[in-house]
């Protein structure tokens, strides 16, 4: 007798998130239009207002009415964008899309606050993807990675004072393949990408129209979930969650618990239990969860974030990630902690 198929629940919305309908619906009727937006005819004219429509969504979800927003493949690319060059300090907690370009010199604290002395000279986080863990951005900073940030909690580009901003429309419920960089009119960037002389000059190439759409669909639905309090019930998931799994056999910490955090975001470490162990068991289980980073969980490597933190190699090689988000339910929450608390109850047997 062929075994009964195990029900999936997403529980991974920080890596990416499910295509949002009406994001959907928008994308399928950004299909029919023919033209190329630096076409002047109709069809082209057509094309571009779409991609201007986008351009004002995005910068009316992020309170950045008035900035340039430059539309790229990802917020990788937006790095590269707003960072080649520029010689900037930054923290281990950064995403590698940042750190690659920057001189990891910055101190975080064991309440992963990062210190920056020099502002303009810096690039910061506003979320960290992995713990949650919200920073509060100084006056004047050069650059924020606002990816894991933006549609999740308040925020606008202009009070939060940093200069350029990265962001992902995969990241808010929009399609893989699309980010923009968020720029303060006046500030200078050197185009990586030359030939066409689109996105203001700043990123050649034919703009990806669907995508584009698609990034603005999400933006205005994201603002919509935050207006009307929908990242506040999923907190109460994850405190839920939380206060389910700290009960587990192995003593397993919230690593973020007590600090300013993202309300869907919760890290745990269970000392002596690999995170990537822990993945792939609650993935036969039918979960999705991450042992950090999508970008770097592969690496079978202790996340560089907590040992930024000073956390210990035992509990930064044990650590995961749950993330949750507006199609997450109160019953995904409740059947992951029993089937965490089993997995839990098993592993402490075998010590």
């Amino acid at each position: 007798m062929a075994s009964a198929e195990v029900k999936r629940s997403y529980l991974d919305y920080n890596a990416t998130t499910p295509l949002h309908p009406k994001v959907r619906t928008a994308m399928v009727a950004a299909m029919d239009l023919l033209g190329n937006p630096s076409s002047i005819h109709a069809e082209g004219r057509a094309a571009k207002a779409a991609v201007e429509k986008a351009r004002a969504q995005v910068a009316t979800a992020l309170g950045a009415d008035g900035a340039d927003i430059i539309f790229t493949a990802s917020a990788t690319e937006s790095a590269a964008l707003a960072l080649a060059g520029r010689d900037l300090s930054c923290s281990l907690v950064e995403h590698d899309a940042v750190a690659a370009w920057c001189t990891p010199n910055l101190i975080t604290d064991t309440s992963g606050q990062v210190t920056v002395p020099m502002p303009a000279r810096a690039a910061l986080q506003l979320a960290n993807s992995e713990t949650g863990i919200l920073q509060t951005l100084p006056t004047g900073l050069a650059v924020s990675d606002l990816t894991q940030a933006f549609g999740k909690v308040p925020l606008s580009f202009h009070w939060l004072g940093c200069k350029m901003a990265l962001i992902s429309a995969h990241k808010l419920g929009g399609p893989k393949g699309v980010g923009a960089l968020v720029i303060e009119r006046g500030q200078e960037i050197t185009a990586q990408i030359l030939g066409g002389g689109q996105e203001m000059g700043r990123r050649a190439g034919t703009e990806n129209i669907l995508g584009i759409v698609g990034f603005g669909a999400a933006a205005e639905v994201a603002a919509q979930n935050l207006a009307n309090g929908v990242w506040e019930e999923i907190a109460q998931f994850r405190n839920i969650l939380e206060t389910a799994l700290s009960g587990s056999a192995l003593g397993t910490i919230s690593i973020s618990r007590g600090v300013q955090r993202l309300p869907n975001t919760l890290c745990v470490a269970s000392p002596g239990w690999k995170g990537e162990t822990q993945v792939m068991q609650m993935d036969l289980a039918g979960f999705a969860i991450s042992a950090g980073s999508a970008c770097s969980s592969g690496k079978m490597r202790a996340s560089p974030v907590l040992r930024a933190m000073g956390f210990e190699e035992s509990v930064a090689a044990s650590a995961i990630r749950i993330s949750l988000g507006p199609f997450t339910k109160k019953k995904d929450v409740d059947s992951f902690a029993d089937a965490f608390l089993a997995q839990a109850q098993k592993q402490s047997l075998k010590k």
